[in-house]
């Protein structure tokens, strides 16, 4: 449900949908084989983190960011500075989080 709400929010300011899942290994493929210019990545997919999905978009060099309801002092150390946006969260502020993101 909270993955059709950023969908549409997404949308609505201009994106475009590569790909949704739920599941660490969906992930991962369409990681692999997904051409797109940015992730939103849930901190937890069906109670596995996705961490090994943020490490492979970094070694890729496709910019992400990770939604999370537990906020930025939630993340894995390893992950402590990639951009975070804490649910729930405004339209206005995940369309200022995906500009900060592409602007890097």
């Amino acid at each position: 449900m909270i993955a059709m709400l950023i969908e549409d929010m997404l949308l609505a300011i201009g994106c475009e949908i590569g790909a949704t899942v739920a599941r660490v290994d969906d992930a991962l493929r369409a990681a692999r084989t997904g051409a797109f210019d940015l992730a939103i990545l849930d901190v937890n997919l069906d109670g596995k983190p996705s961490y090994p999905v943020a490490d492979l978009l970094k070694a890729q060099g496709v910019p992400f960011l990770f939604a999370t309801g537990y906020g930025r002092e939630g993340l894995d150390p390893g992950h402590a500075t990639a951009p975070a946006l804490q649910k729930p969260f405004a339209q206005a502020d995940l369309e200022a989080a995906v500009a900060r993101v592409l602007a890097r």
